[in-house]
């Protein structure tokens, strides 16, 4: 479709900006956590520009929103911080990273347990059945329903 980027191009973004971070300390990214911030980049672009930031799959697992390509690629890291010599991503507009900073500095604050238990607060996930896909216009509804509003 009219997506921006790959589920895969964000992702390394994220572990990228957080490596800035953690020179001074932060903590790094977990699958889970890396899992919760590609959705809310999702839901924020989605609600912002009108389209998709990737065109993957966001299903319903048990602790929360997931992709699962990504899921699969990290996962040899189970629970521990994605550690990746090579953490180059392809270019993306200034609008997108602008967004992606934007998700990172709301959500990146938060532990991947807390950002767990808010995403089973929601109703994409909470009304989607457990491993079916969450559907791409009710993410978009969500967020410009509850995070638009408070921008």
């Amino acid at each position: 479709g009219m997506a921006y980027t790959t589920a895969s191009n964000v992702a390394k973004w994220f572990l990228a900006r957080n490596r800035q971070e953690e020179v001074n300390g932060a903590d790094g990214i977990s699958n889970l956590k890396l899992q919760k911030l590609l959705y809310y980049a999702q839901g924020c672009t989605l609600a912002i520009t009108g389209n998709a930031l990737f065109d993957d799959d966001i299903v319903a697992w048990k602790h929360g929103p997931v992709v699962e390509s990504i899921y699969h690629e990290y996962k040899h890291f189970e629970s521990g911080s994605i550690i990746l010599d090579d953490l180059s991503f392809s270019s993306m507009s200034n609008e997108i990273m602008g967004i992606l900073e934007n998700v990172y500095q709301m959500f990146g604050q938060f532990s991947a347990w807390k950002l767990r238990n808010m995403t089973h607060e929601e109703t994409p996930w909470k009304s989607t059945a457990k491993n079916s896909v969450i559907d791409v216009q009710k993410i978009k509804q969500y967020f410009m329903e509850n995070y638009l509003a408070d921008a």
